[in-house]
């Protein structure tokens, strides 16, 4: 994309048909995503983007455009983002890349990658902010019906702990914690229901889940909270006693710890009544 100023406060972008040359020329170069993260970028495109990084142009990324960058050699030694459900690949590919998980993009220097799809819009509204100012840019976020700022990071959008984890070993004991995390548990509560010992447990759950048993429990424990949020209008307080927390305070912490937001904050932005409205 080409951008040239017009006045103070906008600009004119002329998108078309051009060559890889162009990218030399462009104010900043925004790096779509892919369908198949297995397909290597195209050397023509690599060498197209290194020449442009070169050359000062600001690069950007959206959702695992981030992979296309890294082949590029434009993330080592910078902290980065991609997509929640692929962080792990990115760093396995590129070790020399800081991934940052959580939070909905990162802006480095002139490389600035984002989340998924819609954290797209948060870079783009960032890189207006950045360039023309806090007025512009909320101009920019009326037009596309998007918050200029959303609190917290893509930690609120991670589904935990998911039912269905696939284990070796496990399966029967992950299933009766999904039914009783409501209840106070202990580990030995756990071990016992696994008809294994504490010490067996432990290391069982380091070795599949990488987690201890309660903070399997808590993650758990969450996702349950998750859903009164989204689907109830139960109060903050019986919503952390249903899912097994011993006080509201706890549970706050735990959640603001795993979501990235309060409890307040993920249902202003998922409860029903946003939905209904």
């Amino acid at each position: 994309m080409r951008g040239r100023q017009r006045g103070r406060c906008g600009a004119d972008t002329h998108p078309g048909r051009a060559g890889l040359e162009e990218l030399e020329r462009a104010d900043t170069v925004v790096v779509p995503g892919r369908n198949d993260i297995t397909v290597p970028t195209p050397p023509l495109f690599i060498e197209a983007l290194r020449t442009a990084a070169a050359m000062g142009t600001r690069i950007a990324s959206i959702c695992v455009g981030a992979l296309t960058l890294a082949e590029a050699g434009l993330l080592d030694g910078r902290r980065a983002t991609t997509h929640w459900l692929n962080p792990d690949t990115l760093p396995r590919r590129h070790p020399a890349v800081e991934v940052d998980r959580d939070v909905l993009y990162v802006d480095a220097d002139n490389i600035v990658t984002s989340a998924g799809a819609a954290a797209g819009l948060d870079l783009c509204l960032h890189l207006i902010r950045r360039d023309f100012g806090v007025a512009v840019a909320a101009d920019a976020s009326r037009l596309a019906v998007a918050p200029l700022h959303r609190s917290g990071g893509q930690a609120q959008f991670v589904v935990r702990n998911p039912p269905r984890y696939a284990t070796a070993t496990l399966e029967g004991v992950l299933a009766w914690i999904e039914k009783n995390t409501h209840r106070d548990l202990a580990l030995a509560d756990i071990a016992h229901a696994a008809h294994t010992s504490v010490r067996t447990l432990t290391r069982r759950f380091h070795t599949e889940t990488g987690q201890s048993p309660m903070e399997w429990v808590t993650g758990v424990r969450i996702r349950h909270a998750q859903e009164l949020l989204e689907t109830t209008d139960h109060s903050v307080e019986r919503i952390a006693h249903q899912v097994g927390f011993a006080s509201t305070g706890n549970f706050r912490t735990h959640f603001r710890r795993l979501v990235g937001v309060s409890p307040r904050d993920y249902r202003a932005t998922f409860g029903m009544s946003e939905r209904r409205t």
